[in-house]
């Protein structure tokens, strides 16, 4: 993410009439704006390949499944972020056209630009939404898949997954392999360095 900080306040429903506007795509963080980067051809590989498992798995389910056009709603700390790929089964979010504010999954395909903010300050962010029950973090250097879990103690519990792993997202009861996620990704020493 490139920083691109207004000196002046902008209000949740300023933000969204001008992102209705934009031709890139901004994430807010109470009251200022962040243009997003473009992304790189593995990142946006491994994108497709889980939208594509997650949506023929889901089909039916009342469940519904978001690439990164699509904002999730922080409404307790101001912000609205576009993740990656987001699953909301809440009814009530059915109600909202340009965000979500009840996912139940959230996964983040990492750069090197991004990786520390989706790691630290992003995902602090997404544990305060009550109906989130995953996070999962994605590799685009090598095959591997973080999945933080909240438990019934509302900690959240790290489950790693590394090649020839079935890795499996509880919120939606799926199942997938690796290879499956990394499909078609060519993993290359420049390719690893690109961000996103």
């Amino acid at each position: 993410m490139i920083a691109n900080q207004s000196q002046n306040y902008i209000s949740p429903e300023e933000y969204l009439k001008l992102e209705e506007l934009s031709q890139i795509k901004h994430e807010y963080i109470q009251g200022e704006v962040y243009a997003m980067a473009g992304a790189s051809d593995a990142h946006v590989t491994v994108g497709v390949n889980l939208v594509s498992l997650l949506k023929s798995h889901l089909r039916g389910s009342g469940c519904r499944i978001y690439m990164s056009d699509m904002k999730a709603r922080i409404e307790s700390k101001n912000i609205y972020y576009y993740p990656d790929v987001m699953v909301s089964c809440d009814e009530r979010d059915k109600a909202f056209q340009s965000f979500k504010r009840h996912p139940c999954l959230i996964i983040e395909v990492l750069s090197k630009g991004t990786e520390g903010l989706d790691r630290g300050d992003k995902f602090a962010d997404y544990q305060e939404l009550e109906t989130l029950q995953e996070y999962v973090l994605i590799s685009q250097k090598r095959q591997r898949v973080e999945c933080f879990r909240r438990n019934a103690e509302a900690l959240w519990v790290l489950q790693s997954y590394t090649p020839g792993s079935e890795v499996y997202l509880a919120s939606v009861h799926f199942r997938t392999s690796m290879d499956a996620i990394y499909e078609d990704v060519v993993f290359t020493g420049n390719d690893a360095e690109i961000e996103n």
